[in-house]
């Protein structure tokens, strides 16, 4: 038997586990989607099998996009259009599968700041809120971190004001009253709406998993919890439908309320010598999202239970883009170092404008080890972080 200092697993169950870790590498991706129409602002992206390397037919991914918009449908049709191609253009070529995945994170703000910055040269006003799911929210009542970060580059944070002295409703950003501090688009609103998406990446168990993508007409009627549990033992093309239809019944449809489900399935699962009782709800979502518990205990091959757990690879949401830009080694050598992080726009040595520029500490950062940006996207940087007025005025809301 194999021994640690959580637990003891029997070797057997060990083999079983990497045998099961094989199988999941090429999982099934089955999914469902379903939506009502109140606006026509909300718009889905699903690609199944995208190819990492055209033409090997075994580096696939997929691709699973919901675009919230508000104030008119032009920032989530573009958005849908652009923002993959965006992302992957921020993605170095001839990677291997791991460094791929190693430089995902910092591909994908890359490709939002970008849609953003193309969109917003448009001269449109709407906008557009992203969930991006690829395979391989930032609410303001919930972020005292973001509060802080909009009331220091020049924006208010507040409900509405009925008139009487008695605030309602959730937190907006103002000018603008949008109830959420990151989007793509919003011109009309100052630039402390940024577009750097809050990333996180995960290893899910060799069960699989299901993911529930909604637009806000969904998440404002129903608790997590409560759209997952209703939707339990349904297929996915069942379950969309089935919580589309539990959000609209909870408070009629006052918004654009769109739905996805996909479900990650292992092409194999381990042979099991007796069928499998439902676990009850609760202990089922516990037990995806929970960490490895601490206490040491022992199993014997005949009693010993998989757990179903979610491992966090990475996880970032700070909205500067040093920060989000700044990767380690070897992820930083990775990326051309004459090639603007953002536009990827080749730049002449010398030329670059290093993405420390103008910070207090930037005394630590050797100023031609990088990253870089152009002049133009510097100037977007500038104006994200406070430092350069945009010289916007707000007459948008998101209602």
């Amino acid at each position: 038997m194999a021994a640690s200092s959580e637990q003891t697993v029997p070797l057997s169950v060990l083999l079983k586990r990497e045998l099961a870790h094989e199988k999941i590498e090429n999982p099934e991706i089955v999914h469902g989607q379903a939506g009502q129409s109140k606006k026509g602002e909300d718009l889905t992206l699903v690609k199944a099998e995208c190819q990492r390397m055209v033409g090997d037919g075994v580096s696939t991914y997929s691709v699973f996009g919901m675009f919230d918009g508000h104030n008119g449908s032009a920032a989530a049709i573009y958005t849908k259009e652009n923002l993959l191609n965006n992302v992957l253009s921020a993605i170095p070529p001839d990677l291997n599968r791991n460094e791929w995945v190693a430089a995902l994170p910092r591909a994908l703000v890359a490709g939002f700041v970008k849609t953003d910055k193309d969109f917003q040269e448009k001269g449109q006003k709407s906008g557009t809120t992203v969930t991006f799911v690829i395979i391989e929210d930032h609410r303001l009542d919930t972020n005292e971190e973001e509060r802080v970060r909009i009331t220091s580059s020049g924006g208010e944070v507040g409900r509405l004001n009925t008139g009487g002295g008695a605030e309602v409703g959730p937190l907006r950003c103002w000018p603008g009253g949008l109830c959420l501090s990151r989007s793509i688009g919003d011109m009309d609103v100052g630039e402390f709406i940024v577009p750097v998406p809050h990333v996180k990446q995960v290893k899910l168990s060799t069960g699989g998993g299901r993911l529930v993508i909604c637009s806000d007409g969904v998440w404002d009627s129903l608790p997590a919890e409560v759209a997952l549990d209703c939707c339990r033992g349904m297929s996915p093309d069942a379950a969309a439908p089935h919580i589309v239809k539990e959000a609209v019944q909870a408070k009629g449809l006052r918004d654009d309320t769109t739905c996805i489900v996909v479900d990650v399935l292992p092409q194999e699962k381990p042979p099991v010598s007796a069928p499998q009782t439902k676990k009850p709800v609760k202990g089922m979502l516990k037990s995806m999202f929970r960490r490895k518990s601490s206490e040491s205990s022992s199993y014997n091959d005949k009693d010993y239970v998989e757990p179903d757990v979610v491992v966090e690879l990475y996880e970032e949401g700070s909205a500067m883009l040093s920060e989000r830009f700044h990767t380690k080694y070897p992820v930083c050598n990775m990326f051309k170092l004459f090639m603007c992080a953002v536009c990827q726009v080749e730049i002449k040595p010398g030329e670059g404008i290093s993405i420390h520029e103008g910070e207090s500490d930037s005394g630590k950062f050797r100023p031609w080890d990088g990253p870089f940006l152009c002049s133009s996207c510097q100037e977007k940087k500038e104006a994200m972080e406070g430092k350069r007025s945009s010289g916007r005025v707000s007459s948008g809301s998101d209602d």
